[in-house]
């Protein structure tokens, strides 16, 4: 690790250097309960190599994009909310509230969410 992976909170809950509850686990990634929770159910998602953003992981990787959307469905699945719904979101740069800089996928969901809406317009 490079001195400033040593900051990166992810790297060093997958190193094992700090505790989380782990709900999933790849080869590539691991899925992790949020310690501040937004909905009764947020985990997020993240892979084991460090891209700054979605959209670079998208560019460098989109294997591992994929393979991260999928186990934030897998997971949606055995915590019971793939049938109610579920929100998975990507905070991306500053302003759109990323804190961490080592790409996250979050999966919310166990209540009904507000805010964005669907329909015709929407999708």
């Amino acid at each position: 690790m490079s001195d400033s992976d040593m900051d990166d909170l992810f790297l060093r809950i997958i190193a094992g250097e700090i505790s989380a509850d782990v709900v999933r686990e790849t080869d590539r990634v691991i899925a992790i309960r949020d310690i501040n929770p937004q909905a009764p159910t947020h985990v997020l998602v993240v892979p084991k190599t460090r891209y700054r953003n979605a959209a670079e992981l998208a560019a460098k990787d989109p294997d591992l994009l994929a393979e991260v959307v999928r186990v934030a469905g897998e997971v949606a699945e055995s915590e019971g909310i793939a049938e109610s719904g579920y929100r998975l979101l990507f905070n991306t740069n500053s302003d759109a509230g990323q804190t961490i800089f080592h790409v996250h996928l979050h999966l919310l969901g166990g209540e009904r969410m507000g805010g964005l809406t669907g329909g015709p317009a929407h999708g």
